[in-house]
């Protein structure tokens, strides 16, 4: 087993807990006072890209980053001439090829295109009680940001003040609530994604959807996830709450109904219930079956107005992945996330996320050999988004080059929920008439924090510009976990940014698998990206034995470039 170091000297930074491969803590807790690099990023923005300490110190790499078959073991490529992907306007000259200028803006869709200001997006947000009580600062702050935001499943059902008529939602608060706050700093790019189950599909959480807000939202179809491979699942400690779930047609462990399981709650034997989501498919036995109950679905969906719809898939076997690329492709649909082992998840069995399925980083490489498959066939490929345990820009860049340039978005979960949780905590302390409502934590700024600053506009790096953004006036209503989301995405952004500049591609869209290499021989044989010494290395020796380069013109170097590159 690989175990990651859980400080950096060099960034300042520890983890309270283990480190897992995405540098958050295996466990994240929303009241932690510090200081993983994501929780600091949240803070210090983008000055978290650099050795701290300037003027004091000089820093060494680690250099452990090759070890296994994992994210760590791609390293990224850089070239020392050439420009590509300039914005118009922007000459090849080196006072235009600064990485500020480098252009991360994307999009997704079949026929309609949903802008975002950087590749990323939130992974699904569901009935969990953490993902409720900080919405307000995930949805503000994924707005303000420009990316897609995920409202998980079972919302609808779990949601006590929402009602039924024969069966089907006809009102829902807390799925309201959680739609109007992203439109609320909504500007154009991003989009709302509300994500359909068994369950939710049962309760017409689509005809809800799609009656209330029309073309505003995304409607995804579940197929799984990589944290497990059942249902979602929550956990609630109220005999009340267990029997009303049950009433709305959940598997709910132990059976509340039950007169033992009843009297063992009273008595304080039993504390909790588990809530737990239905398996789909069960009454289908192939592909073809699942094929023609897909289209089905996709097609009904379109009947009643989606225009924009996407799929969810977990680390299945290869056959289901090769399923849900090619279903996906074939309806046109807008994305599929593909969500690898490694990732993270509000409530699912611990040893079952530490050992089913297939990790990241081989589900990814099998899905960019079947899409290059589904290409060469002259079919078109959806738009795909690869999620599972990412949360750096560095990992942003690999994920995305490994799965050029089919990939166009990067999941994250836990790494983005972590400035909401901070927000929060700081707010409640600055704040403390909204502590409650912000569910803070603190009762007063613990020193990582006071070694930052003690009023918001000294704690956040990306207050001032959030201030310019959107005026004095309105700033003051945005939720400290918002500001916090703002700062640690300028921070992701700009290294991004350079990581592009250093391989010269001035648009993400302009990345590519020969943008990265592997670090080790079995990462080569996994993922299909050469090894670090292999790339470049024919080149290289012609270059040396070969009389002198002449000079080039323009067309023809960018043509060179490409060859040594391939």
């Amino acid at each position: 087993m690989v175990h990651y170091a859980k400080s950096n000297d060099v960034l300042g930074t520890t983890n309270r807990g283990s480190a897992a491969e995405s540098g958050l803590c295996t466990l994240c807790r929303a009241d932690c006072a510090g200081k993983c690099e994501t929780w600091m990023s949240c803070l210090k923005g983008r000055q978290m890209l650099y050795p701290r300490d300037f003027g004091l110190i000089t820093a060494g790499s680690a250099n452990t980053t090759h070890v296994g078959v994992s994210y760590n073991a791609l390293r990224i490529q850089g070239y020392n001439y050439g420009a590509s992907g300039l914005q118009a306007g922007r000459t090849n000259s080196s006072d235009d090829c600064l990485f500020t200028n480098v252009g991360v803006e994307t999009a997704f869709g079949d026929t309609v295109q949903t802008k975002v200001r950087m590749p990323i997006m939130t992974g699904a947000l569901g009935s969990t009680f953490i993902a409720s009580k900080y919405w307000d600062s995930f949805a503000a702050g994924c707005a303000l940001i420009g990316v897609p935001i995920v409202i998980g499943e079972n919302v609808v059902g779990v949601d006590r003040e929402s009602s039924l008529s024969n069966g089907r939602i006809e009102r829902s608060p807390e799925l309201d609530r959680r739609i109007e706050m992203y439109k609320r700093y909504h500007d154009g790019y991003g989009a709302v994604i509300v994500q359909l189950n068994v369950e939710d599909a049962r309760n017409g959480v689509a005809e809800y959807v799609i009656e209330n807000y029309g073309d505003d939202v995304i409607i995804e179809l579940k197929w799984g996830q990589g944290a497990k491979n059942i249902g979602g699942e929550i956990e609630v400690g109220s005999l009340d709450y267990a029997l009303f779930l049950k009433k709305r047609g959940y598997l709910m462990d132990p059976d509340p109904e039950l007169e033992e399981v009843q009297a063992a709650f009273n008595s304080g034997a039993l504390k909790h219930f588990a809530r737990h989501s239905r398996l789909g498919y069960t009454d289908l036995d192939s592909p073809e079956a699942v094929h023609a109950n897909f289209m089905e679905t996709v097609q009904n969906l379109r009947d009643l107005g989606f225009k924009r719809i996407s799929l969810k898939t977990g680390s299945y076997g290869m056959e289901a992945l090769a399923m849900a690329l090619k279903y996906a492709s074939e309806a046109h649909l807008d994305l599929l996330t593909i969500d690898g082992s490694g990732g993270g998840t509000g409530m699912s069995p611990w040893n079952m996320m530490e050992s089913w399925g297939v990790p990241s980083i081989l589900l990814h490489s099998k899905a960019w050999e079947y899409a290059s498959l589904l290409d060469s066939q002259g079919g078109s490929v959806v738009d795909i988004s690869f999620a599972g345990g990412l949360a750096r820009e560095d990992q942003i860049f690999k994920a995305l080059a490994l799965g050029a340039p089919y990939v166009k978005l990067i999941c994250m979960g836990r790494s983005l929920m972590i400035p909401g949780f901070l927000g929060a905590n700081i707010e409640g302390v600055l704040r403390p008439e909204r502590k409650a409502a912000v569910n803070g934590n603190w009762d007063s700024l613990p020193k990582t924090v006071r070694d930052v600053g003690e009023t918001p506009e000294h704690i956040f790096a990306g207050y001032s510009n959030l201030k310019k953004k959107l005026g004095a006036k309105e700033i003051e209503s945005v939720p400290f976990g918002a500001i916090a989301a703002w700062t640690l995405a300028d921070k992701l952004s700009a290294g991004l940014q350079q990581l592009l500049a250093g391989a010269r591609k001035f648009s993400v869209k302009e990345i590519s698998r020969r943008d990265i290499v592997s670090a080790n021989r079995e990462t080569e044989r996994e993922t299909g990206i050469p090894f670090i010494t292999d790339v470049q290395n024919e080149a290289a020796r012609k270059l040396l034995t070969e009389p002198a380069l002449r000079f080039m013109t323009e067309a023809q170097d960018a043509s060179a470039r490409s060859q040594l590159i391939s």
